[in-house]
């Protein structure tokens, strides 16, 4: 999701919306909220959103995530790029009838990058730890997942005695498997992994639209 929008992208729609405040999501580059008035997380965003000042607010680069923000918060005026999560948005309404048929004594969890057509159907939308929250609380025995199928087994092992199943297969994101734990093993020990060095405005431009996250998130 990092790569769907670069800085010049950003430049044209800040041009078509000048009086915006430019809210990315985490999961962009360094650069790219150099230019960003503040980042959010799928679980903060709509906080930070309603505490800004402003009214206008656009929201890069997932719109999913954006729109589920922006039905929260109906007295705030929203745009939206054109881009969003790979692997959530492959997940249809068909796919969310096919596992209900299934089991129907599940609840649906589905995360916010869903697409609008998912998210209405669920029983519960919310951030990858918000869902794992309400699983783990619930009375209920049974969930049909729909985030990134890692969470399934994560649940299934928090939770033995209830039963977890994914949406659909094709919710397995190869991104987040890219890096795995004896990557971050060798990293730790110096003998693998590598340094990554910014410039300087790049990292106080940034530093500047993570701090005012944190500030806004609590």
């Amino acid at each position: 999701m990092a790569e769907q929008l670069d800085l010049e992208g950003l430049r044209e729609l800040k041009a078509q919306y000048p009086d915006y405040a430019v809210v990315a999501y985490i999961n962009t580059t360094s650069e790219l909220k150099t230019e960003c008035d503040v980042c959010v997380t799928s679980s903060s965003a709509v906080e930070i959103c309603k505490k800004l000042e402003q009214d206008k607010i656009l929201f890069i680069p997932d719109p999913n995530l954006g729109h589920y923000v922006a039905e929260k918060l109906p007295e705030k005026t929203f745009a939206f790029y054109r881009g969003g999560c790979p692997r959530h948005i492959v997940v249809s309404a068909k796919d969310v009838e096919k596992a209900r048929a299934a089991h129907p004594d599940a609840l649906f969890l589905v995360h916010p990058e869903c697409r609008q057509e998912v998210v209405e159907q669920a029983d519960f939308v919310g951030s990858t730890t918000g869902i794992m929250e309400f699983a783990k609380k619930s009375e209920h025995k049974e969930f049909i997942i729909g985030t990134e199928n890692s969470i399934v087994e994560h649940l299934q092992f928090a939770c033995p005695d209830k039963k977890f199943y994914p949406v659909t297969v094709q919710l397995t994101c190869m991104n987040m498997k890219v890096t795995t734990l004896m990557d971050i093993y060798n990293c730790l020990k110096g003998t693998g992994g590598e340094e990554i060095f910014l410039p300087q405005n790049v990292m106080e431009g940034a530093g500047r639209c993570i701090h005012r996250m944190v500030e806004l998130g609590g």
